[in-house]
């Protein structure tokens, strides 16, 4: 297989990396990398198909093990991360499920945040417990409470930052120091940043993962996940995604290396359109606190410019209101759109409260510091003004 970086890649900005990384690993002519369709491959010679079935990630042998789509897009998001080696998953949860369910047995130990995304923490508490694994949950604002929490069977810490949804950070630097120092795998959920905003393997974590289907895809249009890491951690990866199925097909696979090419333009031009909208929700007098690292008043300000260059697309406010002032507020808006996901060209806005009452109790939301008044916001591509007036008009509704 051809190595995914070059020497002159070290020299690239990250626009270059997204167009030209992969370019050696398309054998066709064709400009536009062609989709891979296919279940299966043909072996040439015997010598060929032993190759074929036993190399990891090999991608001209069967498409749940590897396919030349794939290897593209995983050699886009390799460079971008910074990392030896990536993998497509079928989803964001197909990408975690496959890290955990590599790295650890009956009896680990997980030290994880107290706040993450709902799929990561059903994980955590609902399938991993069924099988003799354990996890204690720490306030990720508190490097010293990762550390306390470590115990001698603590196979992983699982982090992500900034979260979802309210923009809370995780120190990554003391968090890997922690990993090598005690010989633990550390895993950061770097979705929300993207690499263009930060990349958490030069800060000493050992592996990233992503729900591609936001940033990286771009256009809500697909699902994929994806993960990235040394070369050895990958291949434990793999092999379990092999075993769990969470193979992405190769259309998606194909769709998302299309939205790859443009990521930093995208978003960068998320991170200034939601910076600006962060700043009029501030001052707003309907509006009792914005959640946004890239404010100065945030209180992990200086730890966001520390270890990000952009603050990402996403934020979350409360309303100086009550569920159900919240709930007229999103019925005001015109331009932005009520729908789950995020990272996407459009301004999508959710209700946790509302969209989550069937299955989490008030005390479930008040220990994850959710109020029924907070609204996230993903912040799209239209124009930024538009999206404020939006918010301005809906804000003056209730």
């Amino acid at each position: 297989m051809t190595e995914h970086k070059t020497d002159k890649s070290k020299t690239w900005g990250p626009d270059t990396i997204a167009i030209h990384i992969d370019k050696a690993l398309n054998e066709t002519t064709s400009l536009a990398p062609p989709i891979y369709q296919t279940s299966t491959f043909v072996a040439r010679t015997a010598d060929e198909f032993t190759t074929m079935a036993n190399e990891p990630q090999h991608p001209r042998f069967y498409t749940r093990y590897g396919n030349p789509t794939h290897e593209q897009a995983q050699a886009v998001i390799a460079a971008l991360e910074g990392a030896d080696k990536a993998l497509m998953t079928s989803s964001g949860m197909g990408a975690v499920s496959a890290i955990v369910f590599a790295l650890l047995e009956q009896g680990s130990h997980v030290v994880a945040q107290r706040v993450h995304y709902g799929g990561s923490l059903g994980i955590l508490e609902n399938v991993l417990s069924k099988f003799g694994v354990e996890t204690t949950f720490v306030d990720q604002t508190d490097p010293g409470a990762f550390a306390a929490a470590i115990r001698p069977n603590t196979r992983l810490i699982l982090t992500e930052t900034p979260t979802n949804p309210l923009m809370l950070l995780t120190d990554l630097k003391a968090v890997a120091a922690l990993g090598k120092e005690h010989g633990i795998i550390t895993v950061t959920d770097n979705t929300f940043a993207t690499p263009i905003n930060q990349r958490p393997l030069d800060l000493g974590i050992d592996l990233v993962f992503h729900s591609a289907t936001k940033y990286f895809g771009g256009h809500h249009d697909l699902v994929a996940g994806a993960v990235a890491g040394n070369a050895a951690l990958i291949e434990r990866v793999w092999r379990m995604s092999i075993a769990l199925g969470v193979t992405l097909n190769a259309f998606d696979s194909w769709l998302l290396l299309r939205g790859l090419r443009t990521l930093r333009l995208r978003v960068e031009q998320h991170n200034t359109n939601t910076l600006a909208v962060a700043r009029m929700l501030a001052a707003h007098p309907k509006v009792r606190q914005v959640y946004y690292p890239g404010l100065e008043d945030h209180p992990q300000h200086a730890l966001a410019c520390a270890q990000m260059s952009g603050f990402t697309g996403m934020l979350s406010f409360e309303l100086d209101g009550d569920f159900a002032a919240t709930e007229r507020f999103i019925a005001h808006l015109d331009l932005i759109e009520r729908a789950a996901s995020l990272g996407g060209i459009h301004t999508l806005i959710v209700h946790p409260a509302a969209m989550m009452a069937a299955v989490m109790s008030g005390e479930e939301f008040a220990k994850r510091g959710i109020k029924p008044s907070l609204v996230r916001l993903s912040v799209g591509l239209e124009n930024e003004q538009d999206i404020m007036a939006d918010l301005r008009a809906a804000l003056d509704a209730v």
